[in-house]
């Protein structure tokens, strides 16, 4: 090792980074890696997604993984997890007063779905409505849902969050759900010639 070389990433850090890209994602969603924040932990990864219908991106969002050896006070382990998720609602659904217990269970049900063990799981919901003024005083009127939440994964293996985390994305975007067991077809795009018919 060179002066400046930083040293290795521990072992366990580099097993749960690896496990960040599932065997299997949900067409609707395509994943990429992005930076992540330095200044949270000693070691740090990140991924982002985006969910589509057709062309229309319907739900963004970030999966943060933090790794300190000591633990952070808050933290149930060495290990946390950071998620954010935005998608854009209708006017009447931000409205719903149970929109925020809702989005959260959104959250703890798709963890609980794929056996993803987690602990200290704590989180907001956020409504906003954006208006245009000015020169975009002719913008339509926007609502967007915004949820960020953390938890304490019980294991290295992150493949079982990621997998609950793109089902809250689609969950948000208003795609339910598949049922255990039931693989997606894959969504065909524009250019797919139509399908042969007698």
């Amino acid at each position: 090792m060179t002066l400046g070389d930083a040293p290795p990433a521990p072992a366990a850090f580099r097993r749960a980074v690896a496990s960040l890209r599932p065997a299997e994602v949900r067409p609707e969603i395509e994943l990429e890696d992005i930076p992540a924040p330095q200044r949270l932990a000693p070691y740090s990864a990140a991924i982002g997604a985006s969910v589509y219908r057709d062309d229309d991106e319907l739900a963004v969002g970030r999966l943060i993984v933090l790794f300190d050896p000591d633990g952070q006070r808050g933290w149930d382990g060495p290990f946390r997890l950071v998620a954010y998720v935005r998608a854009d609602m209708e006017p009447e659904i931000t409205e719903d007063p149970l929109l925020g217990p809702v989005a959260w269970s959104w959250l703890t049900e798709s963890l609980d779905a794929h056996d993803a063990g987690y602990a200290a799981a704590g989180g907001t919901v956020t409504r906003a409505v954006s208006e245009g003024f000015g020169n975009k005083a002719d913008d339509p009127v926007s609502t967007e849902l915004e949820l960020r939440a953390s938890w304490s994964p019980l294991e290295e293996d992150l493949s079982r969050h990621v997998s609950a985390w793109c089902d809250l994305m689609c969950l948000a975007a208003g795609i339910p759900p598949l049922p255990p067991g039931v693989a997606a077809l894959p969504p065909r795009r524009r250019e797919d010639p139509e399908p042969f018919r007698t």
